[in-house]
């Protein structure tokens, strides 16, 4: 009887924790699809984070070296933008917090859970998505109208 008591006490501790980690998990669910699609362009991927985070390709090299996977590279780049924090230190953060998640890390480096910023990275990243946020609507756009006609006419 205690040992079925035992088992079922372990069998309830390990349900919760794995759901707990899936739920954790589900935050940002957005970097499959950002890994994948880094994954297949990478030379697109550099570009993009190059733009992005107006950053060198020495600087891109040095964070992908020291993550795992594309998306982590991204993280790591956002979380130092929005912490104004350096990149070295987000990657020292990132190294040896390791496995606790990035909503950890953010908390880390003072991105409250609930704020603006917080909810930004878990609706996931500004190069694929397709998204402006955060940026002028107009974007691209000529606001000057004799400009936007002789566009294209030299």
């Amino acid at each position: 009887m205690k040992l079925q008591k035992i088992l079922f006490v372990i069998s309830a501790v390990f349900l919760l924790v794995s759901s707990a980690v899936v739920v954790a998990a589900g935050d940002f669910d957005w970097t499959r699809d950002f890994n994948s699609r880094a994954g297949a362009d990478p030379s697109g991927f550099r570009a993009r984070l190059a733009t992005r985070f107006n950053i060198g390709d020495a600087q891109i090299t040095a964070v992908l070296s020291n993550v795992g996977r594309p998306a982590d590279a991204y993280m790591v780049l956002r979380l130092g933008e929005m912490s104004g924090r350096p990149t070295d230190y987000v990657i020292e953060r990132y190294k040896s917090g390791k496995g606790k998640g990035w909503g950890v890390l953010a908390q880390s480096l003072g991105i409250k859970p609930g704020s603006k910023e917080f909810h930004a990275l878990k609706r996931g990243n500004d190069i694929y998505d397709g998204k402006d946020k955060g940026k002028s609507k107009d974007k691209g756009k000529c606001k000057d109208k004799n400009k936007s006609k002789s566009k294209g006419r030299d």
